[in-house]
C-alpha cells in the first residue's frame, strides 16, 4: 500500500508543538515531472553500473510499500521533529 498522508510534527524550543499533514497524492502529482526525469536518470545510472533496472524499480516499490506505520523522530538542543506516515 502506497501512503496516503505524512505528518510532521515539531516541537518548538519554547515548548509549543505544531503539525503538518503533507498529502502524499498530490505532492506526486505536482512533482511528477521531475519524477519522470529521476526515474529516466535511475535507469541510465543502472545501466551504467550494470545493475538490473527491473531489480531497482522492484526494491524501490518494495520501499514504499514498507513505508505506512513508520515513525522517527528527530532532535537537535531543544527542537525535535516526529515524522509518521501513514
Amino acid at each position: 500500500m502506497i501512503p496516503y498522508l505524512v505528518t510532521v510534527g515539531c516541537r518548538r524550543p519554547d515548548g509549543r508543538r505544531w503539525r503538518l499533514y503533507i498529502p502524499v497524492l498530490l505532492v506526486l502529482l505536482v512533482l511528477s515531472p521531475l519524477l519522470l526525469l529521476a526515474v529516466l536518470g535511475g535507469v541510465v545510472a543502472c545501466l551504467v553500473t550494470g545493475v538490473s533496472p527491473v531489480g531497482a524499480l522492484r526494491g524501490a516499490g518494495q520501499l514504499l510499500w514498507a513505508l505506512p506505520g513508520t515513525r522517527f523522530e528527530l532532535e537537535y538542543d531543544r527542537t525535535a521533529v516526529q515524522v509518521s506516515v501513514r
